[in-house]
């Protein structure tokens, strides 16, 4: 279960959030410019940041959790240091994809989703990365990594690991 987020550990997170609140607060579309912020600043948003940001701004707390939760740019969990996406677009995906997220999911010891315990890697299924001519691709953070095998993976993923 998800530990919640100590207030009082990120004194200077929340001024600075507090700090880009009152620079935006004649701003139209505050919320989108202050999740996108708040996530920049923590990382994620937990509710402790979306009830930070409801009374900061007066916009009710269930809209911004509506938000929050609507669209897939933002996250209520941490992510790890490294963000892994696989690409399950139509190149990727028939040229194996699916293969490559499943060793990366045995490799890490989490499903797609997820993070590693120790917050290293999070694995993520994408769609297209633009890239369909190096089917299949996966990013790690903004490295590019195509034509991609199965075997290749441990090897990869040792050189984050460091």
């Amino acid at each position: 279960m998800q530990k919640g987020l100590c207030v009082k550990e990120k004194e200077n997170e929340f001024r600075r959030l507090k700090e880009f609140i009152e620079s935006k607060k004649e701003t139209q579309g505050i919320m989108m410019q202050t999740l996108q912020e708040a996530q920049n600043i923590f990382g994620y948003l937990p509710i402790e940041v979306q009830k930070f940001i409801a009374d900061e701004t007066g916009i009710p707390l269930a809209e911004v959790y509506g938000v929050v939760t609507f669209y897939t740019q933002f996250s209520v969990t941490p992510k790890g240091k490294h963000k892994i996406g696989v690409c399950l677009g139509t190149a990727c995906y028939v040229k194996g994809a699916q293969l490559i997220l499943d060793k990366l999911s045995k490799e890490l010891g989490i499903n797609v989703g997820a993070t590693t315990e120790d917050n290293l890697f999070t694995l993520e299924a994408t769609r297209c990365l633009g890239c369909c001519g190096l089917a299949p691709v996966m990013m790690i953070d903004d490295e590019v990594y195509g034509k991609l095998e199965t075997k290749q993976i441990p090897e990869i993923i040792a050189k984050y690991r460091g």
